[in-house]
């Protein structure tokens, strides 16, 4: 997860319960880190608000109808027309929706001049075909190396802000939270402003700007093969339009061979139409924040939930000793134990009975150890940078005081080299006072307990540090009324 000591969720900051956001199609963003969602342009169309639909699509595909004209009016390679069209394909990363990959900030660094000059190349060979489907610059994420969903977000988002902004301030009006009237500079130097909510965790004063929660996905359709497989083998009037034309792309696709993909959609242009086709063949759906099944929003909405649950504050008149921290440690991992074997969060850990990635275990303990430390006034660090990659956890106070917690599921087939190697050098590399290893029972453990017990009884035998071992049990079970 990302490495976020202290996270502010808007409803939180602005005083509103975050179900009224919900209830009007709004994502309710972390103010000081990215989540890892992004606004898909396959989207815009189908949102439920029609009239953000509406304006947002016919936005996007006016700016790339001008693209298009641009470089289709171009003579030479650098000519007027040419550079013009380079500008308008600059998309600065725009920060204030706070949503992809910048992890412990909201800013990232966009897109650069290499990649807008590779735009532009390809983007005038897909029109040399006769194609001029603003799409086309949506579909080129699919053959192009580089551009991935963050960049096909920057880009939605960038050509679409005045629509966001307009939408923002009126969304804002409706719930009647706190504005301003501010203007702000993207990195291109565009300028733009609106009667917006402040981000007080933004260094540069910058605005929120609020999203649809129905323009959202965990991943671009445009940047996911495997999506783009799954409608063409679902979708009947797509494997008989497509027949066998398309079958050297999906033994590229196993691949990831970009550039057999671009040879076979650059060809003619019946091939990239049926690039385009099946880009638009793919189902419109959002990313689902009821089940959350990548695990990015859940942990967010158990924040406020913890505060005041089972937190107790530890005694240090005598300041924070090494025994007064591994204290506070061990009450965290209780807790989460607690709530996981004996509340039944161990649902958060599941999908459709499939256990979450290992990032979702990582994150409801963030949840339990964020409530801990800021009772107990410690320091948390999610994935701390030891220098030999990063540990899940530190809890400490000052240099001396520093304890580990690393995290896995026992579905990894890392859990032991992860004891055995990976905990230890982070716990030296940290100068660290202690290292715990708690391992997320879900399933397929096998033999993996036996060895890492094994493991730890030769550190034992060799007088080494031993790092404790705390198995959480995560199993599914059936419910009381079915027991």
């Amino acid at each position: 997860m990302a490495k976020l000591r202290d996270p502010a969720l808007f409803s939180q900051h602005f005083g509103i319960d975050p179900q009224r956001l919900a209830d009007r199609g709004i994502f309710d963003p972390v103010l000081n880190g990215d989540t890892k969602l992004f606004i898909d342009p396959m989207l815009l169309d189908h949102a439920a608000n029609r009239s953000f639909a509406a304006d947002a699509r016919q936005t996007f595909n006016g700016y790339f109808e001008t693209v298009i004209k641009l470089i289709a009016g171009s003579k030479a390679r650098g000519d007027v027309p040419w550079r013009a069209a380079e500008r308008k394909l600059q998309f600065p990363e725009v920060p204030f929706t706070c949503l992809g990959y910048g992890a412990s900030t909201i800013r990232g660094s966009g897109g650069g001049t290499v990649q807008t000059s590779t735009l532009v190349q390809t983007a005038s060979e897909i029109i040399e075909l006769g194609v001029t489907d603003p799409d086309l610059f949506v579909a080129m994420a699919l053959i192009e190396e580089g551009i991935g969903p963050d960049r096909i977000s920057d880009m939605t988002t960038k050509i679409i802000l005045p629509v966001l902004i307009a939408h923002t301030q009126a969304i804002c009006k409706a719930l009647d939270l706190q504005t301003g009237q501010m203007t702000f500079t993207l990195s291109n130097g565009e300028r733009f402003g609106g009667d917006l909510p402040r981000n007080p965790h933004d260094a540069g004063g910058g605005p929120v700007i609020l999203v649809p929660r129905d323009v959202l996905r965990d991943l671009p359709v445009a940047t996911d093969w495997d999506s783009v497989g799954d409608a063409a083998s679902k979708n009947a009037a797509l494997r008989t339009d497509l027949n066998e034309r398309i079958a050297g792309v999906w033994a590229a696709k196993t691949r990831r061979d970009k550039a057999t993909i671009r040879g076979w959609a650059l060809s003619n242009d019946a091939s990239f139409r049926d690039l385009l086709d099946l880009l638009k063949g793919i189902p419109a759906t959002s990313y689902d924040f009821s089940a959350d099944p990548a695990g990015e929003v859940f942990w967010s909405r158990l924040l406020s939930t913890f505060k005041n649950d089972g937190i107790q504050k530890i005694d240090k008149r005598q300041g924070w000793t090494r025994e007064a921290i591994l204290s506070v440690v061990d009450k965290i991992i209780e807790n989460f134990r607690h709530l996981v074997e004996d509340r039944r969060l161990s649902e958060e850990l599941y999908h459709e009975g499939k256990p979450r990635a290992e990032k979702a275990a990582q994150r409801l303990f963030f949840v339990v150890a964020h409530a801990f430390c800021k009772a107990n006034d410690l320091d948390l660090t999610p994935e701390a940078d030891t220098g030999n990659g990063p540990v899940d956890f530190k809890v400490s106070s000052g240099f001396t005081g520093r304890v580990l917690v690393e995290i896995k599921l026992s579905t990894n087939g890392k859990v032991v080299a992860g004891y055995t190697r990976q905990l230890d050098t982070y716990a030296t590399a940290e100068e660290a006072a202690a290292a715990y290893y708690v391992v997320v029972d879900v399933g397929q453990m096998g033999g993996k307990l036996d060895k890492l017990y094994a493991e730890r009884n030769v550190l034992v035998m060799a007088g080494k540090p031993v790092r404790p071992i705390i198995v959480i049990d995560a199993e599914q079970k059936p419910s009381a009324s079915k027991l």
